[in-house]
């Protein structure tokens, strides 16, 4: 059993790997990003995108954490 799951974990690992090189095989274009004034110098693609899910899978959490911090008092103080 323990060598069936390390084959898939294995497997899975080495598919996230193949999309990621195509993924930026694929998005070698020259880009720069212009935000409120403020522009980016040229990058790829690839490098910007990752750059945006790395920003969202930091700044989610945080937003996430910041409602339910922000929402517990208020539930305490309802319950009887």
């Amino acid at each position: 059993m323990r060598g069936v799951k390390r084959v898939v974990s294995v497997l899975i690992t080495l598919l996230v790997m193949v999309g990621v090189l195509a993924f930026v095989l694929e998005n070698q274009q020259s880009a720069a990003l212009s935000f409120l004034g403020w522009t980016t110098p040229q990058a790829p693609i690839s490098i910007l995108m990752t750059l945006a899910l790395l920003v969202g899978m930091t700044v989610s959490p945080l937003v996430g954490l910041a409602f339910r911090l922000n929402r517990s008092p208020r539930s305490k103080r309802l319950a009887p």
